[in-house]
């Protein structure tokens, strides 16, 4: 697997349109619950970023690891990961 990197920027520019979005929303005074439902759609948006990013980055290193029989490398980089997505 190798991530499509117009697929990435297009996730990226529609989190940076909700949160222009959430910025106006605020300058307006608008209800809370609308402005939580939109701070909510954007952190799904990110965690979906977020899968597709680790997806790609750890399908060639377990395979390796696999491969290689190497438990130790792919302990070693699951554990970078787990403080970064590890906590959702």
């Amino acid at each position: 697997m190798h991530i499509d990197k117009q697929d990435v920027l297009k996730r990226i520019h529609y989190i940076e349109g909700h949160l222009g979005g959430i910025g106006k929303m605020i300058e307006r005074d608008a209800n809370c619950i609308d402005v939580l439902r939109q701070t909510y759609a954007v952190r799904k948006a990110i965690e979906r970023l977020e899968v597709l990013l680790v997806e790609d980055h750890l399908a060639p290193c377990v395979h390796q690891a696999i491969v290689n029989g190497d438990e130790e490398a792919l302990l070693t980089e699951l554990a970078k990961f787990y403080p970064l997505v590890g906590n959702h």
